[in-house]
């Protein structure tokens, strides 16, 4: 029997975001480079959007390249452009026949033009799309997401289209990448690694933070499956007790 049976459908995330680690030590285990971990790491991509899709979740938000991956290799970071344009021409078509619509947060103007352009094109053909939302985090890290929307936002108050005095956390958020986006209520972290590495800080204040030490390219639906389960058993309280909770 899958985990799958087990799993609440009416307690399901509306939003999970997934940092997916492991992909050199993995291939490292087999005697491989790192670039084939991550051509491997691809079929976990797949494997986990399917399962998104199948079960209903909304929004599912994929950390696919950090503003410091920029400081790997230039022979991997180039392998991985490669990955990215690679799989965009290969799944579009998967996207669109299963109603996923594609998006990206990040600094994206960084990327290649090749890339930016595909990723772009991609966007835009589903953008009609109405069933999962597929967030790519692309050239992006937190700080950065925060410091742009600190800029944008001085240069709104100083222009005189927003008062200074009544900028709060919700006129905030609008400035975000996210803007419009539920936050995650489950986010995964595959490979063992105990840490959030920069990846939507503002998002996670109460975020419940699943852990595993499963590689990403081994990541596949039962392991899915095992952390919505994980995350159905938890108890939200967003600083309230169990007994306000029970009250309602």
């Amino acid at each position: 029997m899958s985990l799958k049976d087990k799993i609440i459908t009416d307690r399901l995330p509306c939003h999970v975001a997934i940092i997916m680690d492991g992909n050199g030590r993995w291939a490292r285990q087999r005697g491989m480079d790192r670039i084939f971990g991550h051509h491997q790491g691809v079929k976990a991509v797949r494997e986990i959007i399917e399962a998104s899709a199948e079960l209903g979740i909304k929004f599912l938000t994929l950390y696919a390249f950090s503003t410091e991956n920029w400081g790997r290799p230039d022979e991997e970071v180039s392998a991985l452009m490669g990955i990215m344009v690679q799989s965009l021409n290969d799944e579009t078509d998967t996207l669109l026949r299963n109603n996923i619509r594609l998006s990206a947060i990040g600094d994206t103007e960084r990327l290649a033009d090749d890339v930016r352009n595909r990723l772009m094109e991609t966007i835009n053909i589903t953008s009609k799309a109405t069933g999962l939302n597929l967030i790519v985090a692309m050239s992006y890290s937190s700080r950065w997401e925060i410091t742009e929307a600190a800029k944008k936002l001085s240069a709104d108050i100083l222009g005189k289209k927003v008062d200074a005095g009544s900028v709060d956390e919700n006129i905030f958020e609008k400035y975000l990448a996210t803007s419009g986006v539920p936050d995650p209520e489950l986010m995964i972290r595959t490979s063992g690694e105990v840490r959030i590495s920069n990846f939507l800080l503002w998002q996670l204040a109460y975020t419940e933070l699943y852990f595993t030490e499963i590689l990403w390219p081994d990541f596949g639906k039962e392991e899915y499956y095992k952390a919505i389960i994980d995350y159905q058993k938890r108890e939200r309280r967003f600083g309230k007790t169990s007994e306000q909770l029970l009250e309602k």
